[in-house]
């Protein structure tokens, strides 16, 4: 693992840390027993395979 050799300013690593941003995930449509749900595109193949439950 990485290690700094020394510390690093308190603005250097709040405008590190401001780099960083969520996006939300991007939905597909699936259709499960005749309904259309739109769940995230890393978890299509589990919810046709019937690994989750699109109700919760």
């Amino acid at each position: 693992m990485a290690v700094p050799k020394r510390k690093m300013s308190r603005s250097n690593t709040r405008h590190r840390r401001a780099q960083w941003k969520a996006s939300p995930p991007q939905l597909m449509p699936v259709v499960i027993d005749g309904t259309r749900y739109l769940v995230p595109q890393r978890l299509v193949k589990a919810y046709e395979l019937g690994l989750l439950n699109p109700e919760g």
